[in-house]
């Protein structure tokens, strides 16, 4: 069978239980969450929503990430009793990662597994064709799913992500002594992800919880503009889409699966590809008719696609 790449969106967290896997419901529960945010704190935040509350989405979050960049710099440059910025705003890049990282959290620990048919049809897949698969996403139903299935075994596993016992290594992704071993990229981070001296290592799953305070710097929560900068920012991160490419020019057949198609910077990357590969799309039929989908994917990615539209994207098993 032909090796694929499968790139996972959101799509599939929300066919499962839209009310934990909506962002919007993340970014308010844990704004609202007792002894985190103090009221100056959240308006500092405001100021940069320019109105009151919760953000409400990643489309909120560009002034916000402007803000962060500024104290930022303005933190590498003061020294001494004299500053250019108030304790609040030294400490502003930090909660704000912080905020961010517990959202990821939240979105992260979804107590629920993958429909048994969904699962078993995907996992068959991956082992029989050591098929790459990146995520966009946060959540860990496809983390849980390939350690119970023993899809990650390290070296001897289907699919590994650079992640070793004392953190992350790009060495620990290069095929060596006849490995055929798959990647499991991911592209826009994980709460997972915490810096530990030099090194960015992986949690165990037991060990994440919304009541922990870690101010990641690898997880891609911003808006779309600014997504590129987070991902050069994290050592990663940016390996991460350096073998996205290497894992595109292997692939037979690209399947985007639950992605809405609106991170400009995959898609970009996407389209020189799409002149040499089939591509797929597999998505909600709610969000609208067959020919209108189709329209938007060839604005979105400039070529046509086949666009498989289901009632519940859980149900699919034709990888």
């Amino acid at each position: 069978m032909a090796r694929k790449l499968i790139i996972f969106g959101n799509g599939l967290g929300m066919a499962l239980d839209e009310a934990h896997f909506s962002l919007a419901g993340a970014l308010d529960e844990i704004w609202n969450r007792p002894d985190f945010l103090t009221d100056q704190q959240k308006q500092l935040i405001e100021r940069c929503l320019q109105r009151g509350g919760a953000p409400e989405g990643e489309h909120e979050l560009d002034t916000l990430h402007q803000a962060v960049t500024y104290c930022k710099a303005l933190g590498r440059i003061g020294e001494g009793e004299v500053h250019w910025l108030t304790e609040d705003g030294l400490n502003f890049p930090e909660i704000t990662a912080t905020y961010i990282h517990k959202v990821a959290t939240k979105l992260h620990n979804y107590e629920g597994g993958l429909p048994d048919q969904f699962e078993e049809s995907l996992v068959n897949f991956i082992k029989a064709t050591q098929s790459h698969v990146a995520t966009l996403n946060y959540d860990k139903l496809l983390y849980n799913s390939f350690i119970d299935n023993d899809i990650f075994n390290g070296y001897r596993g289907y699919l590994i992500d650079g992640m070793l016992d004392q953190g992350f290594s790009p060495d620990a992704l290069e095929r060596k002594y006849g490995n055929r071993f798959g990647y499991y990229l991911h592209l826009h981070g994980s709460p997972l992800f915490v810096n530990r001296q030099q090194n960015v290592v992986k949690l165990s799953r037991h060990q994440l919880a919304v009541d922990i305070d870690e101010a990641s710097e690898h997880i891609v929560l911003t808006h779309i503009k600014r997504k590129p900068s987070v991902i050069a920012a994290s050592h990663v991160l940016s390996t991460y889409w350096d073998y996205l490419q290497f894992a595109l020019s292997e692939s037979e057949e690209i399947i985007l699966f639950g992605y809405s198609g609106l991170d400009t910077h995959l898609n970009v990357l996407l389209r020189p590809y799409l002149n040499l590969k089939t591509l797929r799309v597999v998505e909600w039929s709610g969000a609208g008719n067959q020919g209108g989908r189709e329209a938007y994917w060839q604005r979105m990615l400039g070529q046509e696609v086949t666009v498989t539209r289901l009632d519940n994207i859980s149900e699919f098993t034709d990888w």
